[in-house]
């Protein structure tokens, strides 16, 4: 059975053939299953944004290959990779990326209007969502009325409202306190508990801990790639 995530011999060059190239991936080589929660960990220019930009099919490599559950990402239009990033992976970012004019709702429900879900069905997906978050109560809320860690638990519950198979986190404790970092940590614990595929980007060691998998990253090339005994928090 084919892995869910397989990148073969991947590069990512910017500057190709210039003096100043900058080999932002370089032969990578990864493979994960349906399940795993792997943390990729690297310090700034290892390559670990790049990465998640690959696996998020949110960029194309220069050369070698990405499979997702066994489609060739690079035979893909921009239309059909769209429709990926809308159904098969849910993004969590360091900065929230909410739209400040829209309610709490409204923000939550952008991806089930992108994949043309009726109104009625995709308000009571976004209100399970939020619901999961422990936010129902503040689903008329604008962004700016909310704590960052309260913001973080929206973007959380946009990322799952459409019941992804692979959640993607980027630094998603970055901007949070120790506290609330950890409870963002417990939840994609949860995530992965039910199912959901988790790839956690991170440059902390520690934040890399609540992970099941390991994947080091530094100059563009995988420098471990381990598993490890996890605690639940």
């Amino acid at each position: 059975m084919a892995s869910l995530v397989e990148l073969r011999n991947v590069y990512k060059i910017y500057g190709e053939g210039l003096e100043s190239e900058v080999r932002a991936l370089d032969g990578v080589s990864l493979t994960i299953e349906k399940g795993e929660f792997v943390a990729v960990v690297g310090q700034s220019g290892s390559g670990k944004s790049t990465m998640m930009n690959v696996l998020g099919c949110l960029d194309i490599p220069t050369r070698g290959d990405y499979f997702l559950d066994g489609t060739d990402v690079r035979e893909l239009t921009d239309k059909a990779l769209s429709r990926i990033r809308n159904k098969q992976i849910g993004f969590i970012f360091q900065q929230y990326n909410l739209i400040q004019s829209l309610s709490v709702l409204e923000n939550v429900e952008l991806p089930l209007i992108y994949q043309g879900i009726d109104p009625i069905d995709r308000r009571d997906m976004a209100m399970e969502a939020l619901k999961r978050v422990g936010l129902a109560d503040r689903y008329r809320h604008k962004p700016t009325q909310m704590s960052g860690g309260q913001q973080q638990r929206v973007a959380i519950a946009r990322a799952i409202a459409t019941k992804p198979p692979i959640i993607m986190a980027d630094e998603p404790t970055g901007a949070l306190d120790s506290r609330t970092g950890l409870e963002v940590l417990k939840f994609l614990q949860q995530l992965n508990k039910e199912g959901s595929t988790v790839i956690l980007i991170t440059h902390d060691n520690g934040i890399a801990a609540t992970a099941r998998r390991i994947v080091r990253l530094a100059d563009g090339k995988i420098v471990e790639d381990r598993e490890q005994e996890v605690d639940w928090l």
